[in-house]
């Protein structure tokens, strides 16, 4: 029996209880230190992992893991540069030290320069693209050699539906561009890996409150023509993102790999 249908008849003997447990694994949130990220990294401690901030922002990274700590929970806090392949060597080099291993890695940094393309300047394009697409596949080639060898793991990476559509009235095309490309960086991770039992998926949030953007959700008069856009009528909340990552982090989603999960209140559907 090959390793995946060996896992799949283990997974099959699973019950509610379990389905979205985490209990015992090992995780590390990219971004963990503020808006999804941080949900995130919440929501897989209240589910039993053990879990690895990693922020280039290492204040933000340490309150957040200062305050799951306080909860009770395993925690680190490790500063980490994605674009730099270096400092996301030594990150993963910290975490395995700690928890000598990793079973989940979730990637949730991400940048945007809301530039119209005729005055976007390079080192606008090269800041976006570093950090949203190279620093996604960094992480993911440095944990993913860890995974390989253990022969398990689960990846997640914050996509955006901005890499399936445009955002009408928005001067994305780097972000959009970016996040195309992390949806077809997952789509090719999880059919170059699965032999390794690792699974690749993706998120697309829609419209999510976040600190930077709650501002401008919260005011009636400059959300009105997107909210119209979005068939639920609301803007998405960090927890509900955090809480499809734990699906697919946990056993309920076993038999996904390389699919693009979208949490947009049905903006894509126009």
């Amino acid at each position: 029996m090959s390793l995946a249908a060996a896992d799949y008849a283990h997974e099959v003997n699973v019950n509610v209880s379990n389905l979205f447990s985490l209990e015992g694994e090992k995780a590390i949130i990219v971004g963990g230190g503020s808006g999804i990220g941080k949900a995130t990294a919440t929501l897989f401690s209240e589910a039993g992992a053990d879990v690895a901030i990693a922020d280039i922002n290492v204040d933000s990274a340490r309150e957040a893991s200062a305050e799951l700590s306080a909860l009770g929970s395993r925690s680190l806090a490790v500063q980490v540069d994605v674009a730099d392949p270096i400092s996301v060597g030594k990150m993963v080099e910290t975490v395995l030290t700690e928890f000598e291993c990793v079973d989940i890695l979730v990637n949730s940094a991400g940048i945007n320069r809301r530039i119209p393309a005729e005055n976007l300047e390079e080192t606008d394009w090269d800041a976006v693209v570093d950090i949203n697409l190279k620093g996604t596949f960094l992480t993911c080639q440095h944990v993913g050699r860890h995974m390989i060898g253990q022969k398990s793991g689960k990846i997640i990476n914050l996509a955006s539906m901005s890499g399936l559509v445009t955002n009408k009235g928005k001067t994305n095309t780097v972000y959009c561009s970016s996040k195309g490309g992390v949806i077809m960086l997952t789509k090719s991770l999880a059919v170059e890996w699965a032999r390794h039992n690792i699974r690749v998926n993706a998120i697309a949030p829609g419209y999510v409150k976040t600190p930077l953007t709650r501002a401008w959700m919260e005011d009636p008069v400059a959300s009105k023509p997107t909210l119209d856009l979005i068939p639920l009528g609301r803007f998405c909340e960090t927890t509900e993102i955090a809480s499809s990552a734990l699906y697919l982090a946990a056993r309920a989603s076993s038999y996904l790999t390389g699919s693009i999960l979208i949490v947009d209140g049905g903006y894509t559907c126009y």
